[in-house]
Order: structure tokens, then sequence, then C-alpha cells
């Protein structure tokens, strides 16, 4: 029986992947094997010394202490792409808000008093303050080209858009997604020098913190828009709030209120409200319980942040043994001495590696004792061991 700690409320659609008659699922578990979460930070938290697995059901991972659960030999799994439809119809809405000052106007139109007659008259006069623009022929730039930014730029160029794209570590399988009218752009400078609208989709790390500076806004051309359904850290925010003063930057459409930028009149600032649709909690939550089981039984390791994706049919009659290590020379030569030790024979392995960390997949004839197990778990840069 498999014990896993929610600490959010988890689409039912998510859960129901869980067996009840393996998994334990309850938001209030001692000793939980994996933890489920959303958008609870566990930075501030105790991590139980039970748990060998985190699932996020979402993309982003800044709410979970990667780093540290990385040194305990722990996954962090995520549902990348389970809700992109959602994001990218926000920021193609944020599009539109941009270009035909569609908050703004709407403000104006609840503010308007009197009579009928006094009202026409009113939105006659005040709507020449509302002039926008149309998408077609308009630039925009997409900075990240995974899961959310490919479907941005697909979307963005049906609309009539020339698009843009920046991904220096685009994968094949996106790659292959991304429409053929997408153009390449050659740096993030580039990018900002030939675009009216720019639009991340980037996770929040070191090097991505600010990056959308004041030195990049003053590339962008004139009366420019930036959207930011990514993280509010992305952007300098002091950097943006003077391109706006400056009027430089024509609108800043985000969906992280702060108290610098919620309130300016150019700024349109959404509650976070990306993927907050019931299909993509529903897509995440399914993709993330989906994933989660079959590390959990069969150990093979799919959609994580930290280690490297690992699939390995299991062979009949075998016990499979899951190791986390440290990514160190003559690793896999000191787990098969251990098993040849043990007089077990190896039907089938698979090592990969990710940065630091590396991840073992064993598939061995027969049952494999206790001992033989604590034996592979004091290899000098083992993490974890797991005996299915």
């Amino acid at each position: 029986m498999f014990r896993v700690l929610t600490l959010n409320n988890i689409s039912v659609r998510g859960l129901e992947r869980l067996p009840r008659d393996r998994y334990e699922v309850a938001s209030a578990l001692s000793d939980p094997d994996a933890v489920l979460v959303r958008s609870a930070d566990m930075h501030s938290i105790d991590i139980p010394s039970s748990v060998i697995a985190v699932g996020r059901a979402g993309a982003g991972t800044n709410n979970i202490p990667v780093a540290r659960l990385s040194e305990l030999g722990v996954p962090v799994f995520n549902a990348p792409g389970a809700n992109a439809n959602a994001v990218k119809e926000l920021v193609i809405a944020g599009l539109f808000l941009a270009a035909r000052n569609i908050c703004q106007a709407w403000d104006y139109a609840r503010q308007l008093t009197g009579s009928d007659e006094e009202i026409d008259v009113a939105v006659e006069q005040g709507k020449k303050k509302f002039v926008g623009y149309e998408l077609p022929g308009r630039t925009l730039g997409v900075i990240g080209l995974g899961a959310v930014g490919v479907e941005v730029a697909n979307a963005a160029h049906l609309l009539g858009m020339r698009v843009l794209g920046f991904d220096p570590q685009i994968t094949v399988q996106r790659a292959w997604q991304l429409s053929s009218g997408v153009e390449q752009a050659l740096s993030l400078d580039d990018l900002f020098s030939r675009c009216d609208m720019v639009t991340v989709h980037v996770p929040l790390l070191e090097g991505t913190r600010g990056f959308v500076s004041a030195a990049r806004l003053r590339l962008l051309k004139e009366k420019g828009v930036v959207l930011n359904f990514s993280r509010a850290g992305i952007v300098d925010e002091s950097a943006i709030l003077e391109a706006l003063e400056a009027g430089k930057l024509g609108a800043y459409i985000c969906d992280f209120p702060t108290r610098l930028l919620k309130n300016h009149p150019k700024v349109v600032a959404l509650p976070h409200l990306g993927a907050s649709t019931g299909e993509a909690e529903e897509n995440c939550a399914i993709m993330v319980a989906d994933t989660l089981k079959d590390f959990l039984e069969n150990g093979n390791i799919r959609h994580s942040v930290n280690f490297p994706e690992a699939v390995l049919p299991r062979t009949p009659n075998a016990t499979r043994l899951s190791i986390a290590n440290e990514n160190v020379p003559n690793m896999v030569g000191q787990i098969s001495t251990a098993l040849a030790q043990a007089s077990l024979n190896i039907a089938d392995l698979l090592n990969k590696s990710r940065g630091g960390l590396a991840y073992t997949l064993i598939d061995v004839d027969g049952s494999v004792a206790t001992p033989v197990l604590e034996q592979i778990r004091k290899i000098e840069g083992v993490l974890n061991v797991r005996a299915l």
C-alpha cells in the first residue's frame, strides 16, 4: 500500500488514477511515500524522511525545494503541457487586451453616469482615448518554446502576426510541433529589437530572473507590449514602470499583481489565472498522478525536473531495483559487483544521468534480500534504493 499526502485540493479525476486498493491518499498522513501538491509552499515545511517522490499538478516548481530533494535522491515530477491550452488562451486574450485597450475602455464605460442619451454623448466623446490596433502584420516575440510557447507561437501566427521565437534549448519534439511560419530569433536582444509585442514562457531560475530588463525594453519598438504569464520575477518591475512612464512601453499584461504595478493605467494584472480552468486542473492532476503511479510501482521516471527520463519495461518474474545516485564513475560497476557477489543475475539494466544526478533501473532474476539492498545503499554516492 502506497501512502500519498496531498498538500492542496487535487482534482478528483487525478486522484481516481490511484486505485484505493493500492493507495491511501489523504491531506493528513504520517510517513507518506509521496506528496502531491499544487501551489502550497514546500520550502517552509518539514518533508518526512519517508518521501521518495513529489508530484506537482502543474508546470512550475518554484514552490518546491528541488535542490534539497535532489540531494536526498527524491525525484520531483510536474505536468508539462497539461495546462498549455489554458495558458495559451489567456495569452492570446492578453494580446487583444493590449491591442484594443479593452480593460481601460470597459472601466471607462462602467464609470459613466446620467441618462442613456448623456451616456451616448460621453461614449462618442471618450472612445477616441481607446483607439487600438489590429494584430495582423504586428510582430510577436515568443521567448521559450516549450509546451505553452509553441502553442502561443502557432496561434499568433494563425492570427496573421509575424512571430519570432527564441529558445536555445528547444527539444526536437517541440520543434516538430512548431509552425514552419515561426521565424528564429538569433538572440534575446535580436528578438526585442524586432518585435512590437513580447511574451515570455520560461521557468523562473537565477538565469531568467529579471531578464526582461531596462536594456532589453529599450530595444523594443515604440509603444511595445510585454506579456508575462510565466512568473513575476521574470521581469524587472522597476524597468517596466520606468518604460511605461516614459511612454516607451504601451502596455504590460501579466498574471501577477504587485503593489508597484497593479494600479498603473497601462497595466492589466490578472490574479494568476493562467491554468485556472477546470480542464487544466483535471489534465494536470491526471498527468502527474499517472507519472507518480508509474514511478512508485515500476520505478520509471517521466516528466521529472531534477532526474533524467528513465523508462524500462518490466522483465517478467524479476525484482526491479530503483537506484538514485550521484553521477560519479564506476557506480554501475559497484552495484553490479554487489549483485554478482549475491549470485544475482541481471536480466535488464538502464542507467541515465542528468547533471550531477544519475538513475539506474535493474531487473534481477529472483528476489533481492535486504542485506544486498543495504550493501548497495552503503556505496558512496548512492542516494536512494528501492526493491520493487
